[in-house]
């Protein structure tokens, strides 16, 4: 009998893992579940000798990939994937995937809820201003970042998108302006929302020298992942722009030099919190339990990313 892991420090709910369940054990596998652990021996341990893991922002490192013997499939349950050592995966010939689009509502919901709450000074009481008639650039137009565009369609924005691997057509037809470089988005837009994965391309490509073009007022969003700031140039522009502010499900590095200096300037989630709604939850974690019973049943990989 085939046996698929669930491993979550931070579980699933528990509708999800009802039906995460039903999926696995419908095919007739059999499901194991790690929650709350506090150590990676644990998950090192629970992986020996399962044939599929799903995990969310769990460490799916080389350790751990050469740790299951029968590992034949990990599956990410969002849409970000660098927790997983992919070139160890590759290395071990097991077939690595995410669930792209489940989370993506609700991390465009989190990015227009924290302009919000920036452009009306933290609910502070004093006078803010509205996101209608602003300029907004999508840098990355996947799912995150049309969901992102549909709802700030509705409060009246002015939409541009750069993303080299969509065609001006298809931003066009969304309703959005596209625009040819980076340069040129960060140059016309008062809000930029961030949606690029980290990789060695886009690390630490968010840096002064761009920021600094944004126009007075700029506001920064970004629920992608830290690594793709500068945060050298993050605080060069804090320094230099007072009317600069910079919005985060994830707390930089430097978190505590921004809280000390520039108050009512930035605002951080506690956790990364993008995908933390009960629909994404559900949505994430069946969609891995359906792609991994694809995978092993009939060889499906529609959403392999180490190939």
């Amino acid at each position: 009998m085939k046996k698929v892991l669930v491993a979550t420090e931070k579980p699933f709910a528990k509708v999800a893992v009802d039906g995460i369940r039903k999926i696995v054990e419908g095919a007739g596998y059999e499901m194991r579940l790690l929650e709350k652990y506090t150590s990676h021996s644990e998950f090192l341990e629970a992986v020996t000798d399962v044939d599929a893991v799903i995990i969310r922002s769990d460490n799916a490192n080389r350790e751990l990939i050469e740790s299951g013997k029968n590992l034949k499939i990990i599956v990410r349950a969002g849409a970000g994937y660098d927790n997983i050592d992919l070139a160890a995966a590759t290395e071990k010939g097991v077939v690595a995937m995410n669930t792209p689009g489940q989370n993506s509502n609700a991390v465009a919901e989190l990015a227009i809820g924290m302009m919000i709450y920036a452009a009306r000074n933290h609910f502070s009481g004093t006078s803010g201003t509205e996101l209608r008639g602003k300029t907004l650039g999508i840098h990355a137009y996947g799912n995150v970042g049309k969901y992102v565009a549909e709802i700030a369609k509705g409060f009246g924005m002015k939409l541009f998108a750069f993303d080299p691997f969509v065609s001006s057509e298809v931003i066009k037809k969304d309703g959005l302006t596209p625009v040819d470089t980076i340069e040129e988005l960060y140059k016309g837009c008062q809000y930029v929302s961030l949606h690029i994965p980290a990789n060695a391309q886009t690390k630490k490509s968010i840096g002064a020298e761009l920021l600094k073009l944004m126009p007075k007022g700029a506001t920064l969003v970004n629920t992608a992942r830290k690594e793709v700031i500068d945060e050298e140039g993050l605080l060069k522009i804090f320094e230099e722009r007072p009317d600069f502010k910079y919005l985060s499900d994830i707390e930089p590095d430097c978190k505590n030099e921004i809280i000390e200096k520039y108050s009512g300037r930035y605002f951080f989630t506690p956790k990364k919190m993008g995908a933390q709604t009960s629909e994404a939850n559900i949505n994430a974690g069946l969609a891995a339990a359906r792609q991994i019973v694809d995978f092993l049943e009939k060889g499906i990989k529609t959403y392999q990313v180490n190939k």
